[in-house]
């Protein structure tokens, strides 16, 4: 019978001895557990670089390995990084899930490593994840609750302010107009269109097309995504945006036309070029969107994915369809795009007062009263 990839019959010499023997099996565990990874589950090699470097870390806090793992190691380790480092309840998940796995994949008797390891050590390997000891998932986002959508306002002063740094630039001959420019653009962007960090970065620019029922956007009226935030080992989601923003439209226009083709962008298919002629990274954006934040003295949570937030946020405040609104941020569930609606006072106060006019001017034709 053929061994599945990533068995232990694979993975470890049979009759050889090894010098030693509890680090070659652990070596050999985790090479087949990223082969495991990468074939049938088609993760990212950065996924499961993340996913090995906590087993070896719980191998390092736990003075032991694998098949010698308990429960009660998993509670001390998960109180410690609570305790001692104060780390976030997403990052607590992603660390019992990477463990969860792991010990999945070296109990199932079809990768045999339960019978290598009892023919080594005389011990094999237990799950040491359990739903007593683990948290529950019971929310669909686990994000920082200070993370909030911006208000119109800060999103006002913010691209105000990105505006006004390239018009100093230009004024003072500075050589940062340029850049200044593009991530006043990325900006208005990311809200425009309720981008991610990621997504906007690897836009080109022929992802940018005609909508029939928009001529007047021109080659702007509509926005593939192709990029989107992967699920769950899954290709990139695409989608594609209707664009809504008419001013917003025209600043990319602008950008094409008076300022891309200054920088040194030979044939690089790239929307947004630095000025070494490679494509903008989203760590670049965070770092200029909170340099701008603090000097505007913004709150310090806010991040560029709160334009996101904001985009579905004001849109709903418009008046615009939930379930379009769904659509053009690519959320799959409705839930989803609820939790990143954070409508205002006066909208909220407004609909408010139209419930409460129907009910108190209800007649037999409005429908069922009190």
């Amino acid at each position: 019978m053929d061994e599945p990839v990533g068995s232990a019959r694979l993975e470890l010499a049979s009759g050889v001895a090894l010098l030693h023997p509890e680090d070659a099996v652990l070596d050999a565990m985790l090479a087949g557990w990223a082969k495991q990874q990468r074939g049938g589950r088609r993760l990212q090699p950065k996924t499961i670089r993340d996913r090995e470097a906590v087993v070896r870390r719980f191998v390092v806090f736990a003075e032991a390995y694998p098949w010698e793992w308990t429960a009660g190691q998993v509670d001390e380790f998960m109180t410690a990084l609570i305790a001692e480092e104060g780390k976030a309840e997403s990052t607590i998940r992603g660390y019992q899930v990477a463990l969860r796995l792991f010990c999945d994949f070296i109990t199932s008797p079809h990768y045999r490593w339960v019978e290598a390891c009892e023919e080594r050590f005389g011990t094999h390997p237990v799950q040491v994840c359990h739903e007593w000891n683990t948290a529950a998932h019971l929310v669909d986002v686990e994000s920082d609750p200070k993370r909030r959508p911006m208000t119109r306002e800060e999103v006002q002063r913010l691209l105000d302010f990105a505006d006004e740094r390239v018009e100093r630039a230009v004024r003072l001959r500075r050589k940062g107009a340029l850049t200044a420019y593009r991530d006043a653009t990325v900006f208005k962007v990311i809200y425009g269109w309720g981008l991610r960090c990621t997504e906007v970065s690897k836009l080109d620019t022929v992802d940018f097309y005609r909508n029939p029922k928009a001529p007047e956007l021109g080659r702007f009226g509509m926005l593939q995504v192709r990029y989107g935030k992967r699920t769950r080992g899954s290709a990139p989601r695409r989608r594609t945006v209707a664009s809504v923003m008419p001013w917003a439209v025209e600043a990319v226009e602008d950008y094409l036309v008076n300022i891309r083709p200054r920088f040194a962008s030979g044939d690089h298919p790239a929307l947004w070029l630095t000025e070494r002629g490679g494509r903008l990274r989203p760590q670049e954006i965070e770092e200029r969107f909170a340099s701008y934040r603090d000097e505007l003295g913004l709150p310090s949570e806010l991040v560029p994915h709160c334009l996101r937030h904001s985009y579905v946020t004001h849109l709903i405040e418009d008046g615009a369809d939930p379930k379009f609104v769904q659509e053009q941020v690519g959320h799959r569930f409705a839930s989803t795009t609820a939790i990143y609606t954070g409508v205002s006072t006066d909208f909220m106060n407004t609909m408010m007062r139209k419930a409460l006019d129907r009910a108190l001017n209800n007649t037999p034709d409005a429908g069922p009263g009190p």
